[in-house]
């Protein structure tokens, strides 16, 4: 797998562009932060070799993406853009995910035509469109004039007016959402028919792990939004799927949280690890203190987006700044899904555990081998 390379001191990812924004304050928090305390990030390590895994697939993006008259779009659009000329000539598989608010209304033209307008000339890059796979947000139907989210995404979002889907990538099972039905009491009914959807797509597939990614986050330490609990239903859903992974974006800056229950209790063998990363481009905002429970890494200040890298049985995340920069790195297994009699789930955790009884009685049947031969030697 190919990755980008870092120079060994000034920490800077060749090939990227460098945003002179020394005005901007950035800031890393791990657990807790003094109120009001500024600092920059410590020093970005991680190499190649720390975020690939051997046979895996890549999924890069982020949220909140593409305003008419500013640059942080561009930036974070050139980031992926050298992701997936890289991982091509590499031979790794790559989708490119969006966590709403593609487009903003914006510019002199305000709301008219803003895909072709504002998305186009950055994220709208035909070898980003030729591996797009977005979700909605809520300013993403604020288009007026020109096609819309569904037209201009074409079969890349899925059923037109819906906004959900699933799609299968290497080993993982990718599930994007449409939050932005949830907390409108005249699409109740569509809410409800998504929330039917997902259960018996969660039911149905057949990999060990799996991501789902969506506008708005149900934890959250912004200074703008903060939590939103109308996608609680989607969570309880998606914990009992058991769903490894959940995006967003929404807040304008990086979050993660330590895996959890829906009701924001420390879950490290079933809980859902949540990452924000509304940093693609749209004007960028602070984090409030203290942060929400379960926040462990916050950054704030910086346009970016996140890579993962999606293994058979395991995951690895990093926040990639416009700067050439890498924070938050780490990674996690997949945990085992639900067992649901008669599912997917069901046919192969049974496949696995006739596997592994079928081992136990191969390494039985050596050991006793061994053991009649080491005697028949001693007689």
């Amino acid at each position: 797998m190919s990755d980008l390379h870092s120079e060994t001191r000034g920490h800077r990812l060749r090939g990227w562009p460098l945003l002179a924004r020394r005005s901007q304050v950035a800031c890393l928090f791990i657990f807790a932060c003094q109120p009001q305390e500024r600092s920059a990030p410590p020093p970005a390590d991680a190499s190649p070799e720390q975020l690939a895994i051997a046979g895996a697939v890549v999924a890069i993006g982020a949220g909140d993406i593409a305003i008419c008259g500013a640059n942080g779009d561009e930036a974070t659009a050139a980031i992926v853009d050298s992701i997936l000329v890289a991982d091509s000539v590499a031979k790794v598989d790559n989708v490119v995910i969006t966590m709403g608010d593609n487009a903003y209304p914006s510019g002199s033209r305000g709301g008219y035509s803003i895909f072709a307008r504002c998305f186009t000339p950055s994220w709208g890059d035909r070898r980003i469109m030729k591996m797009i796979r977005p979700s909605p947000g809520n300013h993403d139907f604020q288009n007026q004039g020109g096609p819309g989210y569904y037209a201009y995404f074409g079969d890349r979002a899925g059923p037109s007016g819906k906004g959900y889907y699933s799609y299968d990538i290497g080993d993982w099972h990718a599930v994007s959402l449409n939050s932005e039905i949830l907390d409108d009491q005249s699409r109740l009914h569509e809410a409800a028919a998504q929330e039917d959807w997902l259960r018996e797509d969660l039911k149905d597939h057949s990999k060990k792990c799996t991501l789902a990614y969506f506008h708005q986050p149900l934890f959250s330490s912004g200074d703008f939004h903060g939590d939103a609990p109308a996608v609680a239903g989607l969570w309880n859903i998606l914990y009992e799927g058991g769903v490894d992974l959940v995006v967003n974006g929404h807040e304008h800056h990086y979050e993660r949280f330590v895996p959890q229950t829906p009701l924001g209790v420390a879950d490290s063998v079933n809980g859902i690890e949540e990452i924000i990363v509304g940093t693609g481009g749209a004007a960028l905002r602070g984090v409030r203190y203290p942060p929400e429970a379960n926040s462990a890494a916050r950054i704030h200040g910086y346009f970016g987006v996140l890579k993962l890298t999606l293994g058979a049985d395991e995951y690895r995340h990093a926040f990639l700044d416009t700067e050439g920069r890498v924070w938050d790195k780490g990674g996690r297994k997949c945990h085992d899904p639900p067992v649901v009699p008669g599912t997917a789930s069901d046919k192969r955790i049974t496949a696995a555990s006739r596997q592994r009884r079928s081992e136990s009685a191969a390494s039985e049947a050596l050991r006793h081998s061994t053991r009649i031969d080491a005697s028949e030697a001693a007689g």
